[in-house]
């Protein structure tokens, strides 16, 4: 029979975040005895993902939904708890496929940490400063996430070596390329780059996504508008990879189904409601202007200026 300490040591290096979609989610933080490696617990407390408290979801829908207060920081966290989610699960029909895929945990990490950092380069008000500032310079915030992935956040992302299943294979590191490389593709596609990432892309970039599980859930929560609208377990027991890509049984179906409608009905009723968008109508008047006073720079070419 084991130890009470050694009981113990299963619950070091891990922590748990309370969530109001998922209950609780674990994160990886330092572990006795390892010195020099890093985990997510330093992901998230950068400074970088730290500015994400600052930025709303609903930019203009909260003043429609006054209990829509939640962060991109939140949404952050919680796709990245779905993206490890799905990374367990398909890892058995990726290998499948992909013989040379690294090791369950590694994958799962590589997702998990995408999945934290997708939205680490938007800036106030979401997308509308995409489409009323950035395009000044010719940048969209995953032009910026890319950036910050490889050049702030690098050394941190190199240095992980866990996740909360457990230590990679020995030799494996996490590339922050390849975080970069699952946020937004390159506009020219690399033939380098292996099969198995370019299949975990389609996680982040398809009908449903590690990203819209999670905003469709958490947005429907926090406004009020339904609480129990996604079955995304089923969805993720039914989805599967094959050599054309990723798939779905035809027994999720109805899942897929009621995510699509659940996500057209928030379009309709929350991101398009007539006085959200009066409010973003009002704000193309100003917005451009002010923050060229309040951002002066190319946040592309001093990124630390996008801290602020």
């Amino acid at each position: 029979m084991k130890s009470p300490n050694e009981f113990a040591t299963a619950y070091q290096g891990l922590a748990l975040i309370a969530d109001p979609i998922y209950r609780y989610a674990t994160f990886t933080v330092p572990a006795a005895g390892g010195e020099g490696e890093k985990t997510e617990k330093d992901l998230i407390d950068s400074p970088w993902l730290q500015r994400l408290r600052r930025i709303y979801q609903l930019q203009s829908a909260r003043w429609v939904y006054p209990a829509a207060e939640h962060t991109r920081f939140q949404h952050s966290l919680g796709t990245m708890h779905i993206a490890g989610e799905f990374g367990c699960h398909l890892y058995r029909s990726l290998r499948e496929v992909c013989p040379d895929v690294p090791s369950q945990n590694y994958v799962e990490e590589l997702l998990r940490v995408a999945g934290l950092l997708h939205d680490v380069g938007h800036g106030p008000y979401g997308h509308f400063f995409d489409d009323h500032f950035l395009d000044r310079y010719g940048l969209t915030h995953e032009d910026l996430g890319r950036l910050i992935i490889v050049r702030k956040l690098g050394r941190i992302i190199t240095r992980i070596r866990r996740s909360p299943s457990g230590p990679f294979a020995a030799g494996e590191a996490l590339d922050p390329e390849a975080v970069a490389f699952l946020i937004k593709m390159p506009d020219e596609r690399d033939a380098a780059i292996p099969r198995w990432l370019q299949l975990l892309r389609q996680l982040f970039s398809g009908t449903y996504t590690v990203d819209n599980l999670d905003y469709v859930q958490r947005d429907a929560f926090m406004t009020g508008f339904s609480l129990d609208i996604v079955d995304m377990a089923r969805l993720r027991f039914y989805t599967f990879y094959t050599r054309a890509g990723l798939a779905l049984h035809q027994a999720g179906i109805s899942a897929l189904s009621r995510f699509l409608n659940a996500r057209l009905n928030l379009y309709a009723n929350v991101y398009f409601h007539r006085t959200t968008r009066a409010l973003d109508l009002q704000l193309q008047e100003i917005f451009r202007d002010t923050m060229g006073l309040i951002l002066p720079v190319n946040p592309a070419e001093i990124p630390e200026a996008y801290l602020n």
